[in-house]
């Protein structure tokens, strides 16, 4: 086996548009520096943007005085419920719009109205010609970083020998030739993508695979914090968007830009009833906009009330050309597959109205939830507590993050996940220059066994294969398939999926826990015929670690604090007095044990101040 060993002063591991604008601004701040970059597909299409995008979602135009900073930090707090670290997104706000600036130089077509300023469809969004974004901001990544491996699957971090919290760097593999990679480095920034898959999706059968969010995200990064012992946050809270159904279509640009309109199926508008969220939810009832959370519910409700389905009247709107082109554009720029559902279904947008249904939950860090790794915040702002080294870092030195895995700011979307790795990118670049590190040691002995545990898969079905002639129900080996179809069915019935309209309680998650322990004891029988099912068996190990994580927030979190996500039957409304806080959990690889503490919710702006 071929083993190639690469040593850098900064390794950013994933080359989404966190990890590209990392590669970017760590070669601004450190001309003199290594910058390598990992990624499991190829940067020029990889990440969540890789089919493109029809608008960017988080733009302030500071520059027009359409919105401040602090402006933003209000809208975030509110949608999730009060529950953000408004240093980190404070931090982003102020630097979004230069970046999305970048992101025009470089080549973005961005639409404008007639005076020349942004073209928008709502109050922080703007719209794009975007098929061609992830390579736009891949070309300026490809020219920062000093060398670009694509291909490669990051399994493990590794910590110092001399140092346990200490990064030292990664392992992985490359999934299309079989060699082992270990890269060396002073610094790591983790940039990989949130998970989709965790639950089981509404689509299935023939459509099992399809997804909202990137079905190439598989928690990477979640389970590699976790496995090197970082702190985490906010890993209860998982989004589930609502989406056209069955093509996952956005619904944004539908309501936003076209002004179109949903109804149950009776023709009543549901989605603002406030006097009915108020009896159960208080003050959070009267935000505004309304969360996402709370708009989610009003839809549950009428779906459990026998009012489905759910109606988006297209066909209410698209009475011009060019309201009909941009609806079709929408999903021809980022989901072609909801165009395709149209087609296949006969069905025209302008004659007639689309289904909407709630998805089944994912776990991400830059959409409209925050989990992640609980990261030190930018050193003029945030708190004492909330600031332990450098901006970005994990709890882990010289291990940073950005985009979904930095917990505890929503809202970033696209352009704030590439302004997020630019702060990480920097940081990165000062911890390197400031520390004087050497390069850290990894020991011959630890790179042996995780070699020979990251190729277990193989040996298991080399040996285990010849002992069945027919079919793939093996005694010796666990396909990757087969344990995802077991992980998606305990998440889905016992965590609060889609089966059970998001509702789980105490008995539920324990039994769930117990399950997935059984899965846990089976992943080390995983066998990979192939390197494309030895892919397939690390990314369902990253899926278990970080669905494990999920179950033991939300079992922890003794209340319904995002109701329309998930939902607790035993502790089903919102509890300031207790649970006004983030959940800070820590696993140990040795012990296999995890640990639970709360940390404080700090307000930084006020409804009339500002951040200090």
């Amino acid at each position: 086996m071929q083993v190639h060993t690469v040593e850098s002063d900064i390794l950013i591991v994933g080359g989404g548009m966190a990890g590209c604008g990392a590669a970017y601004e760590a070669r601004t701040w450190g001309k003199d520096l290594k910058i390598v970059i990992a990624e499991k597909a190829n940067i020029d299409r990889s990440g969540a943007v890789a089919m493109g995008l029809s608008a960017i979602n988080t733009y302030l135009g500071m520059r027009w005085n359409q919105n401040t900073p602090e402006d933003f930090v209000r809208y975030v707090r509110g949608d999730l419920m009060g529950l953000v670290r408004e240093d980190l997104v404070y931090d982003v706000a102020r630097h979004v719009d230069s970046s999305v600036h970048l992101l025009e130089e470089w080549g973005l077509p961005i639409m404008k109205d007639a005076s020349g300023k942004y073209l928008r469809e709502g109050k922080w969004q703007i719209l794009i010609h975007g098929e061609s974004y992830k390579p736009i901001v891949a070309e300026a990544a490809k020219k920062a970083a000093s060398e670009v491996y694509n291909r490669i699957m990051i399994t493990h971090l590794i910590k110092d020998p001399k140092n346990s919290n200490r990064i030292a760097g990664a392992v992985g593999f490359n999934v299309r030739d079989g060699s082992f990679w270990v890269f060396k480095s002073k610094a790591v920034i983790l940039a990989s993508g949130g998970a989709t898959h965790i639950f089981r999706p509404r689509s299935v059968g023939e459509g099992w695979g399809r997804t909202w969010y990137s079905p190439w995200s598989t928690g990477s990064a979640y389970a590699l914090p976790i496995m090197a012992g970082a702190k985490m946050v906010q890993m209860e809270v998982r989004l589930v968007p609502t989406r056209f159904k069955d093509g996952y279509g956005p619904v944004g640009s539908w309501f936003l830009y076209l002004k179109s309109y949903a109804t149950n199926s009776n023709g009543e508008l549901y989605d603002n009833d406030r006097e009915k969220l108020r009896a159960k939810y208080g003050k959070y009832a009267d935000a505004k906009p309304m969360p996402t959370c709370l708009r989610n519910h009003l839809m549950i409700e009428e779906i459990k009330e026998g009012k489905n389905p759910i109606i988006m009247h297209t066909e209410k709107v698209l009475d011009t050309k060019e309201k009909e082109e941009a609806g079709w554009e929408d999903f021809l720029d980022m989901t072609v597959s909801q165009a395709m559902v149209w087609a296949s279904q006969n069905t025209d947008p302008k004659e007639k109205w689309s289904e909407l249904v709630p998805t089944e939950p994912y776990i991400m860090g830059s959409h409209a939830v925050n989990a992640g790794a609980w990261v030190s915040g930018p050193s003029d702002i945030a708190p004492e507590d909330y600031q332990w080294g450098w901006n970005r870092m994990t709890t882990i030195t010289g291990l940073f993050a950005a985009g979904d895995a930095a917990g505890g700011a929503a809202h970033k979307f696209s352009s704030g996940s590439f302004a997020e790795g630019r702060i990480a990118g920097k940081s990165a670049a000062k911890f390197v220059h400031e520390s004087k590190d050497r390069l850290p040691a990894i020991d011959d002995q630890t790179i042996e066994r995780l070699k020979g545990e990251v190729f277990q898969p193989l040996e298991n079905y080399e040996i285990g294969h010849t002992f069945i002639t027919k079919g793939t129900v093996s005694p010796y080996y666990l396909y990757p398939s087969q344990g995802l179809k077991r992980l998606e069915k305990i998440m889905d019935e016992y965590a609060g999926g889609v089966s059970t309209l998001y509702t789980t309680n105490k008995v539920n998650m324990n039994r769930g826990l117990e399950l997935l322990s059984m899965l846990k004891e089976d992943l080390p029988l995983l066998g990979a015929e192939d390197l494309h099912q030895l892919q397939r068996a690390w990314e369902l190990n990253h899926r278990v670690l970080t669905a494990e994580a999920v179950l033991r927030h939300t079992m922890f979190r003794e209340e319904t604090r995002w109701p329309g996500y998930y939902y607790r039957s035993d502790f089903p409304s919102i509890d300031d007095k207790n649970w006004n806080v983030f959940v800070l959990s820590q696993f140990d690889a040795d012990s296999r044990l995890w640990s639970f503490e709360k940390a404080p919710v700090h307000v930084l702006v006020g409804n009339e101040g500002v951040a200090p």
